[in-house]
């Protein structure tokens, strides 16, 4: 599409400027002087759970997933805005999407966040979530795309690869997933499981300020890349 084209010619000079930050010395610290769009993209920022739905509950500080998914959408939703792009948010607090009186508070839940995403005109789609199993050692950041979506899957390996530039963990390979927030549109969309906090030294790091903000300059690098391809 034409529009897309402009986007991806101006964007050109915005990746060889960040490469020359980071040749520079500056490791990820991108700034709104790194990137100015005058057509800038929109990015819509799921912040997964909410409410009743907790989620995950790290193992040493009892944080719940549903608390710390929004505290990394929300840095990625500054990161992304200095940087010229529009962010639309699915939750902006702790409570859930659903309607109090709604009989399938997750199905309202993920009706809504569906509808978000269809009216927002967003180019893409970032569901925040973080990770557990039962056996401790299990750990990094990995990133997940829709069933058969190939654009899903580039903007996946895109922010992967960077996620793997910050984290000595990170996992390899991107996965398909079956997720509903995925796959109720067409839109290339991530989910992204930035850690386990099931295991006692990631969530350390998860709940670290500066950790949380080189992951969050990770995924908005890799968006960047998505955007040159």
């Amino acid at each position: 599409m034409k529009f897309f084209v402009i986007k991806k010619r101006h964007l050109c000079f915005v990746l060889c400027a960040i490469l020359v930050l980071v040749g520079l010395g500056v490791y990820f610290g991108l700034t709104a002087q790194a990137y100015q769009p005058n057509l800038s993209p929109t990015v819509v920022i799921d912040a997964g759970h909410g409410g009743t739905d907790g989620g995950a509950v790290g193992r040493k500080t009892g944080i719940t997933e549903s608390e710390i998914n929004l505290q990394y959408a929300q840095t990625l939703k500054e990161v992304l805005q200095n940087l010229g792009i529009n962010v639309v948010m699915t939750r902006t607090d702790l409570n859930g999407l659903y309607s109090p009186f709604a009989s399938n508070k997750k199905k309202d839940d993920m009706e809504k966040r569906k509808r978000i995403i269809e009216e927002s005109g967003a180019d893409l789609v970032v569901s925040v979530h973080m990770n557990a199993f039962p056996l401790s050692s299990s750990r990094g950041a990995q990133v997940f795309y829709g069933l058969n979506n190939q654009r899903g899957e580039a903007l996946a390996a895109s922010v992967q690869t960077r996620l793997q530039d910050v984290s000595a963990y990170a996992k390899e390979g991107v996965k398909e997933g079956d997720f509903y927030i995925l796959n109720c549109t067409s839109l290339p969309g991530i989910l992204v499981e930035f850690g386990f906090l099931s295991n006692a030294e990631e969530e350390a790091l998860l709940v670290s300020e500066d950790y949380r903000k080189q992951m969050c300059d990770a995924v908005a690098l890799g968006i960047l890349n998505f955007y040159e391809m």
